[in-house]
């Protein structure tokens, strides 16, 4: 099972082309990270992927169908989208209704519903929060509440547009802790990201955009020691990765635990 996009193309009502035609695949359980300058096309693309936008041109397939025709409802039971603004998502006077909303727009019955809920909420650390307004809590909290709203249903795929932004340190280990969790239950995470430190750290697949087009697809250490591809994206190498070339430690060294070895 996988979404496939297939010479997959975006053009908006004024003329603008946003992504051009793109060829891309994801399967159950990746963690894949797209980056780019804005106006790259990533958060269109993305947006075809579970059909908040359908493709002007080319196709999307998700698990083999595709999203022509189909609501976003529908296919948002399979590909899940968490807003990069949990303002922009979450809207119920407590976390327990927002996590229900799901559930019940399906028609799930109560044992379900509550087991779908106790779990998402686990998962995102928000289960002390369930019985608060949304809007009583930090931003970082909110980003879990709409991130938990998503996992409460039974998708494939996750994705998450620009989610460390506005967390700390505990923020970040919480989400790399679900996203850990996430892949062991085969859920594919699919991240718009420029944070470049989790993308080398969380995702073993960096797919880089620029002018509407995928320039480059592979690994983290493939991607970022191609300076060709990060002056057409515009986007730098994390700052461990530069300081180990600037020294000569290393060309593919991306974190910590790869340069830390090679010191002297």
């Amino acid at each position: 099972m996988a979404i496939i996009l297939r010479e997959a193309g975006y053009t908006y009502p004024d003329g603008s082309e946003a992504v051009r035609s793109v060829d891309l695949h994801v399967d159950d359980g990746e963690r894949l990270a797209i980056v780019g300058q804005n106006g790259a096309g990533k958060t269109t693309m993305v947006k075809m992927m579970n059909g908040l936008l359908e493709p002007t041109r080319g196709e999307v397939l998700v698990d083999g169908s595709t999203t022509r025709g189909r609501t976003t409802a529908s296919i948002a039971k399979t590909v899940g989208y968490v807003f990069q603004n949990p303002d922009d998502q979450v809207f119920n006077r407590d976390v327990r209704t927002e996590l229900e909303f799901m559930p019940r727009y399906h028609g799930w019955d109560e044992r379900k519903r509550a087991e779908r809920v106790e779990r998402a909420a686990a998962l995102a650390g928000i289960s002390r929060h369930l019985d608060t307004n949304p809007k009583d809590l930090p931003f970082a909290t909110r980003k879990f509440v709409a991130i938990a709203a998503v996992l409460v249903g039974e998708c494939g795929y996750v994705i998450l547009d620009e989610p460390t932004a506005g967390l700390d340190v505990v923020g970040l280990s919480l989400l790399n802790r679900m996203i850990d969790q996430l892949e062991a239950d085969g859920v594919a995470v699919v991240t718009i990201t420029h944070d470049m430190r989790f993308v080398v750290e969380s995702f073993s697949r960096v797919v880089a955009m620029a002018d509407g087009n995928v320039v480059a697809d592979g690994g983290c250490a493939e991607v970022f020691s191609d300076d060709a591809v990060l002056a057409e994206a515009r986007i730098k190498r994390p700052e461990v990765a530069q300081l180990a070339r600037d020294l000569g430690l290393s060309s593919t060294a991306l974190t910590i635990r790869d340069v830390a070895p090679l010191i002297p």
